[in-house]
């Protein structure tokens, strides 16, 4: 798209720098591109759309932002690009006119416990310079009042050496006001231990009291060293011990006893269970243990500082009779008013730049979060939305800002708020490239670049570029799908039973009853902040029959890919191994058949300190990742490296019929079709999977456990509209198959669909909670009686 060039009224010739308009990209090959060559205007809010996995991240994160943000890299001292994550160049041949970028990912904030809103924002830490100058009764520096800061005393004596053996020996005191609570240590929750899950108190240890899962009666190494050390009365009812001895049942310390001449280590049992099981990584115990650990371990909130994470002496110091946990615990919509109440001219610019974050998270849409908020619970949306605010308020211009769909959580009432602040950054001259799938956003585009026709090796071209008028009248998939509208359901499921939740109260719920049906598609709607989450994840009792699928990341390294993180390896090793009659582990790239040179990961990485790290295939294997005597053995014809190339929909294939049938890999294959993942390569590596295709295949895995209710979070994340008829198809058949899905989903297209609609609001924060509509698709559109409704209702045409 050529753009106009301002020209000077006093000089006739346009000057030479404006003639820099354009980011011109050519023969880009970033993953799955096929020498996209295109021209971006800048200063426009450009829109990149397509199919999911056509290639739009790997144009605008791996090449764009990518390339920007090596050469910006490239200009500080070597010796601080050492302390930098290095990037090796795009494959690209040309990026021409590339301006700073800002990159706005998806990316979930760190679930550390002691990450909160607050802290992953400047809010906490102006907040604590508030209070150190402000609060009554002053208690030391801004420091005092942070949670993550333990107080701390010392003393002690040091000597200085004065050459020439004199040496002069000097004392120093130190000391460090925290604001920590020292019993919970800043977490605003402490760990208990359900005495009643380890043992029966009403039967002696002889008798078995234990209900530990491997402790056996008759076991020399945990049971019998009790029963037998002397210590404790082996033939008394637990409940019937002596202050002393219930001390040395549960918690003596190391102490040697001899158990049938034999020397061992009697210990508490407390923390022999701390050691055994509470130490070790909860994901890679095996169930039965894990179930174990999630039923003694209780996590209550920390009583001394009522999880305000906060020490009393913090917590005594106010500001207009409040204290900063009351400060922080607030809705931030309501703490905005507070700050704009104080004035203090001794710290005036504090209060301005205070006012200033808290005012852009009311703009954003996140005025119902609180700082103290643990920010590892926010979704995915909300976290995008909390890395906007630092640069809702910059002075900065002629910058580009990525954005990888910013309208993710957002129900479509506030959408339009998105794209007032997309247009927003745009009007103060930078350039905005957005990834997105909804229609609202794509309507407001200067300029928009359609990638595709299809997913993987089928995407990475230029379907279209130019307007939106353009893309409605041209022939690609988003062109045709643009105006699509899905028809309120007719006839609706009836259930066949409901789940109860009552008094519900988690988070800004305010004590709802809610009976959710069984045996349909229930979708849970409301606008962002409203408690849909909240009602799913904090009140639907989590049992062995609900099956909750989060938008959380998936463990893995760029070893893990699609087939070992669905179990599919393990039958296509088996059949593999049974085939040639060798050891299953020389199918493994991590195990026996690694290639010895590359350590099976199919490439060298050489790392040049603070210059990019390089990447070069392994030259032994040609980036296979396994021995050549490995590649020897075949099934069905393939080696397994062959197999590990195909795409799940060749591999279904494959694996469906003929030499190489084998039921349990097809199962899961099918699953990963049905899911809309055909597209994937085996072997491709997880870290390279967006944030829609991470979600599905959790959803395919988990579409094989025994659970009855199906929780989804917001399944038509990152999916494009054509891929969204699809994973209504798929909802429909796992209801049919006897199973009952609950959906939170924002998506009109999905709401529609339901058989059943529970809609939480009116509003966000305090200002929701409540359950403002339940019933059918039909009758919300024919009330219109909530914010839902009427969006819906525009959406179907009615």
């Amino acid at each position: 798209m050529s753009m106009a060039k301002r020209t000077d009224p006093q000089s006739p010739a346009p000057h030479a720098a404006d003639s820099h308009d354009l980011i011109r990209v050519h023969g880009a090959r970033v993953n799955n591109l096929k020498d996209v060559s295109i021209e971006i205007p800048k200063r426009r809010l450009t829109v990149f759309t397509g199919v999911s996995g056509s290639g739009k991240s790997s144009l605008v994160f791996g090449t764009i932002a990518a390339e920007s943000q090596r050469l910006i890299n490239e200009t500080y001292s070597a010796f601080v690009q050492g302390f930098m994550p290095t990037l090796a160049r795009p494959e690209v041949d040309v990026l021409d006119g590339l301006t700073t970028v800002i990159t706005v990912d998806q990316q979930r904030l760190g679930a550390d416990p002691r990450s909160t809103v607050g802290t992953a924002t400047d809010a906490n830490a102006m907040l604590r310079i508030l209070f150190s100058r402000l609060g009554k009764p002053h208690i030391g520096s801004p420091q005092a009042f942070s949670f993550n800061v333990a107080s701390v005393q010392a003393s002690g004596a040091f000597k200085v050496d004065r050459g020439a053996d004199r040496t002069k020996t000097v004392k120093r005191t130190f000391t460090r006001t925290g604001g920590m609570c020292t019993r919970c240590e800043g977490r605003g929750t402490v760990s208990d231990i359900d005495l009643t899950q380890l043992y029966d108190d009403s039967k002696s240890l002889s008798e078995g009291a234990f209900t530990i899962p491997g402790w056996k009666s008759d076991s020399f190494w945990t049971v019998r060293v009790y029963a037998e050390s002397g210590l404790l009365d082996p033939d008394k009812p637990i409940r019937r011990f002596t202050k002393k001895e219930m001390q040395d049942f549960l918690y003596r310390e190391p102490t040697k006893v001899k158990v049938e001449g034999v020397n061992l280590t009697y210990e508490g049992l407390i923390p022999k269970i701390q050691k055994s099981f509470l130490s070790k990584d909860k994901e890679a115990l095996q169930p039965h243990i894990r179930e174990f650990v999630e039923r003694a371990v209780t996590f209550t909130t920390c009583p001394d500082c009522d999880g305000s994470r906060l020490s009393a002496e913090a917590r005594s110091s106010k500001i207009a009779k409040l204290s900063i946990a009351d400060a922080c615990a607030m809705q931030i919509s309501d703490l905005a008013e507070w700050v704009r109440g104080l004035d203090d001219p001794s710290v005036a610019p504090l209060l301005a730049a205070l006012q200033r974050t808290l005012d852009s998270f009311v703009e954003i849409g996140l005025g119902y979060l609180s700082l103290d908020r643990p920010s590892g619970t926010l979704s995915g949306g909300e976290a995008q939305r909390v890395k906007m605010i630092r640069h809702l308020g910059s002075s900065l211009t002629d910058v580009t800002y990525v954005f990888d769909e910013p309208t993710i959580g957002l129900h479509p009432h506030d959408i339009q708020r998105m794209n007032d602040l997309l247009l927003r950054l745009r009007d103060k001259g930078n350039t905005v490239l957005v990834v997105e799938h909804k229609p609202q956003t794509i309507a407001i585009a200067d300029h928009v670049v359609d990638l595709g026709p299809g997913a993987g090796t089928a995407g990475g071209t230029v379907c279209f570029e130019g307007t939106v008028e353009g893309l409605r009248a041209g022939d690609t998939i988003t062109g045709r799908h643009l105006d699509d509208r899905a028809a309120v359901k007719e006839t609706v499921r009836k259930p066949t039973g409901a789940l109860e939740v009552r008094g519900a109260s988690a988070h800004n719920l305010q004590g709802v009853d809610v009976d959710i049906p069984l045996g349909v598609l229930t979708v849970i709607t409301g606008v962002a902040g409203s408690g849909k989450s909240s009602l799913v994840h904090g009140s639907i009792p989590a049992g062995a029959e609900v099956v909750s699928v989060d938008q959380g990341a998936i463990r893995g390294s760029r070893r893990s890919n699609p087939a070992t993180y669905t179990g599919l390896l393990d039958p296509i090793r088996k059949a593999f191994a049974k085939a040639n009659g060798v050891k299953p582990a020389l199918f493994s790239p991590n195990s026996e058949g690694a290639c010895p040179t590359c350590n099976g990961a199919g490439v060298i990485y050489t790392d040049l300190a603070m210059m990019a790290g390089v990447a070069t295939t392994c030259e032994e294997c040609e980036g296979k990742r396994f021995q050549a005597s490995v590649l020897d053995y075949r099934f069905g014809g393939r080696d397994i490296s062959e197999v590990l190339a195909m795409s799940v929909t060749e591999a279904e294939e494959f694996f469906g019929a003929g030499e190489a049938r084998t039921p349990a890999a097809h199962r899961i294959l099918e699953r990963l079709a049905d899911v809309g993942l055909g597209y994937l390569s085996l072997g491709q590596p997880l870290t390279t999977l967006s944030g829609g295709e991470r979600q599905r295949l959790k959803l395919a895995t988990h579409m094989a456990d025994k659970g009855g209710v199906y929780v989804l979070d917001e399944p038509t994340t990152g999916l494009h509209l054509a891929d969204v008829e699809q994973l209504l198809g798929l909802l429909d058949r796992l209801v049919d198959s006897g199973k009952s899905v609950i959906v939170v989903e924002h998506h009109q297209a999905v709401m529609a669909h339901a058989d059943w609609i529970i809609d939480l609001g009116p509003g966000a924060g305090h200002d929701g909670g409540r359950i403002v509509f339940e019933g059918t698709p039909a009758d919300l559109v024919a009330t219109r009686s909530t914010l839902t409704g009427e969006h819906l209702a525009a959406y179907v045409g009615s």
